[in-house]
């Protein structure tokens, strides 16, 4: 998509805070001194059979935008294509899912659109607010700070072993929470703290969207293979060859960015390629504010570590260790 959007005319106001420049997770328009609006939209097709934990999973992952940029979603709307041989029971159940989510963010769900088509589709377009001077942003990380990742890797991986019928109740129920667990959580507890850089873990992979915080901060982004917090069997499926397509896909799109240590296992890059869906924040903030985090962490419900840090611009925009 990116490839796309880079031949349409780029939109200038000066009230328009984030726009496509910088491959940012939404975008930031000022209203006045003290408020702006976040917008954003997502949408997918089901990962997993179970309709409401799809419907979850998506407005999860809809939402996070919001929450990537430093805001509050407030309002919602659905995003629906159905095909019309289907239950509607199916499609009620999706709905149900998405909009237990919404609320769970404290948001409006009010109304949407839906289109027949030939695979079904789900997702949302979400309107938030944030303070014009509190924005995060995937291009401000400085040197010195660290990084946070905040919820576990692997998903990708995971999901391509539940289609081939490999992943056992205990692993596919570990993939659905991680999944379907909003970054609202992860956000409350940066409130406070002071914050460089945000971005959401999706589907570029952790390198992918690493590489943009990198690339939009002209820096060098140093992660830790050892300190990367990741879902149970996600390497033991990796080294069954259990890897989407769109981690291939990552790795082309990070190119010779990425310098890796020999001692870099195969599955860990497989992992650091890996598609995410609703991923967590990764996060670049100063080292005494990581500590704080980490503290503030401590109730989220999915696994978190401090998984790199941010060092000035070197030959390559990420290496891993």
């Amino acid at each position: 998509m990116a490839q796309v959007l880079c031949y349409l005319p780029k939109a200038h106001d000066d009230n328009l805070i984030v726009g496509l420049e910088t491959s940012d997770d939404a975008a930031v328009y000022k209203i006045n001194d003290e408020l702006a609006l976040i917008q954003t939209l997502d949408f997918f097709t089901p990962i997993v059979d179970d309709p409401y934990e799809f419907g979850q999973i998506a407005a999860a992952n809809s939402l996070s935008d919001v929450y990537a940029m430093g805001g509050e979603p407030k309002l919602a709307m659905n995003i629906v294509c159905f095909p019309n041989c289907l239950s509607p029971d199916i499609l009620v159940e999706i709905l149900k899912g998405g909009s237990d989510k919404v609320k769970e963010a404290g948001a409006l769900l009010i109304g949407g659109h839906t289109v027949e088509d030939d695979e079904p589709k789900y997702g949302l377009s979400v309107a938030g607010f944030v303070a014009p001077n509190k924005v995060w942003t995937n291009s401000n990380a400085k040197p010195g700070d660290y990084l946070v990742l905040t919820k576990p890797l692997g998903v990708g991986i995971i999901n391509t072993a539940i289609k081939g019928g490999l992943a056992d109740e205990k692993i596919y129920k570990e993939a659905v929470k991680t999944m379907s667990t909003l970054n609202k959580y992860a956000k409350e507890a940066l409130e406070g703290l002071e914050v460089n850089s945000v971005t959401d873990i999706t589907g570029f992979g952790l390198l992918g969207h690493a590489l943009e915080m990198a690339e939009g901060s002209s820096v060098t982004i140093v992660l830790d293979h050892k300190n990367l917090p990741i879902i149970d069997k996600t390497l033991e499926y990796a080294r069954m060859g259990l890897v989407p397509a769109g981690a291939y896909a990552n790795r082309k799109f990070v190119g010779d960015k990425v310098e890796f240590s020999a001692d870099i296992p195969e599955e860990i890059k497989d992992v650091l390629y890996d598609p995410q869906t609703s991923g967590g924040l990764l996060i670049s903030l100063p080292k005494e504010n990581a500590d704080l985090l980490l503290e503030n962490l401590k109730n989220t419900p999915t696994a978190y570590a401090v998984v790199g840090e941010v060092v000035e611009k070197k030959n390559k925009y990420i290496i891993v260790k």
